[in-house]
């Protein structure tokens, strides 16, 4: 099926008499006639559904639209798409390991790699994502075990080259690990240019209304754990905890989710609840047809902040002029997203007084949905950051997130102007 059908009917086809929508299964337990039937599901020995924290069949529905969009293999969704950043790394990372990062990321992301993992024993060096091939192999060290990037960096809003990072992780036999929350699975699928695991935070685009929290986590089943069987011991030698069961023996390409859910989630416990898994899959009925809205609400919007004097600089991989066109161009061919990053001539203050005189945008932290809205990550979700940390991660002082709605352009236009009139 094409993309735009999958975002309509994946993942649910139901039977004669079945419910249209998909139903939500708004229970904790499912009950079985036998013991030995129960103990088959503790075992991993037989599927079904047992507790929600493991699995829900509203939640595996709308994984499994996912995994279909985005041509993966198996899925699983999150409480969040910190929570999906957080698994996917760890399932295959434990104390006393590496990995690579993109220094580009997700503040919330940064903070999660550099400082709460590295509490935990693993150790995260993010790099220049634009640099070459040969400078970043540099970085990778015997006990490197993955590495992570985003498709359209949050705030940045640059375009990650799957194909030299893909090169960079398989030459070293480690998965890559993407985030494509930005550009969804309308816009771009990584798997087909090398990615082996992709996430998102469902509460942006996906979701597409600010109305519910999730993440996901989408395992291509290409990447052959047992030929790096020393780099990932959790999936190819045994599990305890499991009657001494090997993750990539007994499943093959079903092993990372599969350790994911029965070994992470059953610990950790980050669920996504099933009403919140129902308002995902309607966000996911229309994304295709709000992700084109939002590309071109958004290219229209840059062009007018591009040709303004007032502004000093705009960051939007559609625009002609943007260092990253080409491979917009290579890896996004339908439009990028609908969030840009520009600055305002006179520094911090100047977008402060920018900001606080708009009206019909808002200042959120959220970023991503149906309304035009913007934050100033200095000042907001990069705040605990240093100011070297900022300017690592590419963000000054005066950038400003803007994130384009489904509003009529010329609105949204206007609102601008009048608040650059105010400076």
């Amino acid at each position: 099926m094409n993309i735009d059908t999958k975002c309509v009917q994946g993942g649910y086809r139901p039977g004669n008499g079945e419910p249209r929508q998909v139903p939500i299964y708004q229970s904790t337990t499912w009950k079985y006639a036998t013991s030995d039937e129960m103990g088959a599901l503790f075992d991993l020995e037989a599927s079904g559904y047992f507790y929600t924290r493991l699995q829900n069949p509203t939640n595996d529905t709308v994984a499994a639209k996912l995994c279909e969009m985005e041509g993966g293999f198996a899925a699983m969704l999150t409480s969040s798409g910190q929570a999906a950043n957080f698994y996917a790394v760890f399932n295959i990372c434990e104390c006393g390991d590496h990995f690579i990062s993109s220094s580009s990321i997700y503040g919330g992301t940064y903070n999660l790699f550099g400082v709460t993992m590295k509490k935990m024993g693993i150790e995260c060096t993010f790099v220049d994502q634009d640099l070459p091939l040969e400078e970043l192999q540099k970085y990778i060290r015997p006990n490197t075990k993955c590495i992570f990037g985003e498709t359209i960096t949050n705030p940045t809003c640059t375009v990650l080259d799957f194909e030299k990072f893909a090169k960079l992780a398989h030459n070293n036999g480690i998965p890559l690990i993407v985030d494509n929350t930005f550009a969804t699975p309308v816009n771009c699928r990584p798997i087909e240019f090398g990615a082996d695991i992709v996430t998102h935070s469902t509460t942006k685009y996906i979701d597409g209304h600010a109305s519910s929290v999730g993440g996901a986590i989408i395992d291509s089943g290409n990447f052959d754990w047992m030929a790096s069987a020393e780099k990932f011991p959790g999936l190819t030698t045994p599990d305890e905890s499991y009657h001494g069961l090997t993750y990539a023996t007994k499943f093959g390409k079903g092993a990372y989710i599969t350790k994911a859910t029965a070994q992470l989630m059953r610990d950790l416990g980050s669920i996504q609840a099933p009403q919140n898994a129902y308002y995902i899959n309607i966000g996911l009925e229309s994304l295709h047809v709000r992700m084109e809205r939002h590309c071109r609400n958004a290219l229209k919007v840059a062009e007018f902040l591009e040709n303004n004097d007032k502004v000093a600089w705009v960051n939007y991989p559609d625009l002609k002029t943007n260092k990253y066109f080409e491979l917009k161009n290579k890896y996004l061919p339908k439009g990028s997203c609908g969030v840009m990053c520009f600055g305002i001539k006179g520094g911090r203050e100047q977008s402060i007084k920018f900001m606080d005189s708009l009206k019909l945008i808002s200042i959120v932290t959220h970023v991503a949905d149906a309304r035009t809205c913007l934050l100033h990550p200095a000042s907001h979700t990069h705040r605990q950051l240093t100011d070297d940390q900022l300017r690592e991660a590419g963000i000054a002082p005066d950038l400003i997130r803007l994130s384009i709605g489904l509003e009529d352009a010329d609105d949204i236009i206007e609102d601008i102007k009048q608040a650059l009139d105010q400076i």
